[in-house]
């Protein structure tokens, strides 16, 4: 009697340590989103503290100062990873670890259709605070695009998927140099597929400026991804393997990238100074996102996500709680900075010029590190209730809140 409670007792502390050990698991991919929504902040306070500076996609190297550069270049990593991420995600949903597989249809299709109908209806406006003249069709869409995709492939065999992500991250930059007149009949397609434009010249505009054709390749290698996260994979194989994508992804950015063979239609030369050379070759296309911009991103995200998989901290503990509601997260921050700019401008008036002439409130050239400086104080106020929508998330029977 005594060595049956004992197995048991083995079997349940077993069991025991198993949930553990996926919590973890599950614990550092919410770290990884919530450090890329964090990093995404920074390039949103940019854009309401500077937006008088553009910047150019690519970056116009010789007009660009290396802390406004170098700052977007670390708001590129968000979207790749973010994507990446919710094609990860999306296996686990469908795989749960104490219980048969299930589809994952229903959740891609409903939560992809709302985040498009939230990019058409309300981001537009929390962008400018006004109704918009311009319906920018951004990352949101893509994310919806890609999820509604997913969600009618997902079913096909994992390699026919890994072979269409593939065929998509790497092939799409052949195409890169076709540009179709606005009258050819597959001009709206090209535009919301491959190039970013004007979708439909009415009243409001739509524009499209993540065309999704990429980010689909990205979502499909995600959930590619997924079982290396399941519960019974070895946590130090998982690790080996995600440092082994991350240098593989460097190496063939170094070789591609290096000798301007393929991925990116800008070539880089050599600069006036050794960090203006080194802008120059870390200078990639996000609209779409070039092959080389995924080589980077994607890269440097298995790096990290392989060092919080064994992390249990502070700060990844902040991090996991920011990326555990990302969609509240990304429209509260959106309102609380309109708002804050419309507050400013309201006691400052307008004291900076774009380059259309547009007169906006801003900081100067010197003062940029007020972006950084305004970003981290977001970080401490909103904390507090994104804390409190996650624990909420967690434990109501509302169906519609997991969708946030």
């Amino acid at each position: 009697m005594s060595s049956s409670v004992q197995s048991l007792s083995g079997i349940g502390s077993a069991s025991a340590s198993a949930a553990a050990a996926h919590s973890k698991r599950i614990y550092s991919i919410d770290a990884l989103r919530g450090l890329v929504m964090c990093i995404m902040m920074m390039d949103h306070v940019r854009e309401t503290l500077y937006l008088h500076h553009q910047v150019t996609d690519p970056m116009n190297i010789a007009d660009t100062p290396p802390s406004l550069f170098f700052t977007r270049l670390a708001a590129h990593f968000c979207a790749p990873i973010f994507v990446f991420l919710t094609g990860l995600g999306a296996w686990l949903y469908a795989n749960p670890p104490d219980s048969a597989p299930r589809s994952a249809r229903d959740f891609l299709l409903k939560r992809g259709a709302l985040l498009i109908f939230l990019e058409i209806t309300l981001m537009s406006f929390l962008w400018v605070g006004e109704l918009p003249k311009v319906i920018w069709l951004q990352v949101l869409w893509a994310i919806g695009f890609s999820m509604v995709v997913l969600a009618f492939t997902s079913s096909l065999p994992r390699k026919w998927l890994l072979v269409a992500g593939l065929v998509i991250v790497c092939g799409h930059n052949a195409l890169a140099g076709i540009d179709l007149p606005r009258e050819h009949p597959l001009y709206a397609l090209w535009t919301m597929f491959l190039h970013r434009g004007v979708l439909f010249d009415t009243m409001p505009q739509v524009r499209v400026t993540y065309p999704a054709l990429p980010w689909v390749g990205v979502i499909l290698l995600g959930w590619y991804s997924g079982p290396i996260f399941a519960r019974d994979f070895d946590g130090a194989r998982r690790r080996k393997l995600l440092v082994m994508f991350g240098i593989g992804c460097w190496l063939a950015l170094l070789i591609l990238r290096g000798f301007n063979i393929y991925g990116e239609n800008a070539s880089w030369t050599q600069q006036a100074t050794p960090i203006q050379t080194l802008m120059d070759f870390l200078n990639y296309t996000k609209y779409p996102p070039s092959l080389d911009f995924l080589l980077m991103t994607l890269g440097g995200g298995f790096f990290v996500l392989a060092t919080l998989d064994t992390a249990n901290n502070t700060f990844t503990r902040v991090l996991s709680t920011f990326g555990g509601a990302p969609m509240f997260y990304y429209l509260v921050h959106l309102a609380v900075l309109i708002f804050g700019y419309k507050l400013l401008l309201a006691i400052f008036g307008a004291n900076q010029t774009g380059p259309t002439g547009v007169q906006r409130f801003g900081v100067g050239p010197d003062q940029f590190w007020a972006v950084w400086v305004v970003t981290i104080a977001l970080w401490f106020v909103l904390y507090a209730p994104t804390k409190w929508f996650g624990d909420f998330k967690r434990r109501t029977t509302i169906g519609w809140v997991k969708y946030f």
